[in-house]
């Protein structure tokens, strides 16, 4: 498990960058944070990294934004408004987590009885006492296989 402090939405973004230029085809990354804590811009540094070209932003009204034109695919899902796991189903999640892209999650607590065994998770969270763009942000690799009890966080 890494922990990094950011205090700057650049900061974050520098950090979603660095992540998004070590990503490898067929990773998943969840990302667990309140309304406003920075996801968005971690997300558009991680396709910066990734070297995709066009503008991202939340796809919150189509669960998943699909971005081709970088080094690999990058799927970012928003799966906030999902009403019912069934529509993940509905989209082909399992192509996206399985295949030769990158997947992105936000809100993936909501999720994760179908998420991989194995994923990267990501944490971002505020403390204003250190300041209004401070960030906590906790990085972990899960592995949820069926004879461990525990998880490994490297």
């Amino acid at each position: 498990m890494q922990i990094i402090e950011t205090f700057s939405a650049e900061e974050t973004f520098c950090l979603g960058q660095r992540l998004g230029s070590q990503a490898k085809p067929g990773e998943v990354y969840t990302l667990v944070g309140d309304l406003g804590v920075g996801k968005t811009a971690l997300i558009q540094g991680f396709a910066k990294g990734l070297a995709v070209e066009e503008a991202v932003s939340s796809p919150t009204f189509t669960i998943v934004q699909e971005y081709e034109g970088g080094r690999m695919p990058f799927y970012h899902f928003d799966v906030y408004r999902i009403g019912d796991i069934e529509e993940m189903d509905e989209i082909g999640y399992e192509d996206y987590f399985y295949g030769q892209g990158v997947s992105m999650v936000e809100w993936a607590n909501l999720i994760q009885e179908i998420l991989p065994e194995r994923y990267i998770e990501i944490c971002i969270e505020k403390d204003l006492e250190k300041g209004f763009d401070y960030r906590k942000i906790t990085i972990g690799k899960i592995c949820m296989e069926e004879d461990s009890d525990e998880d490994i966080r490297d």
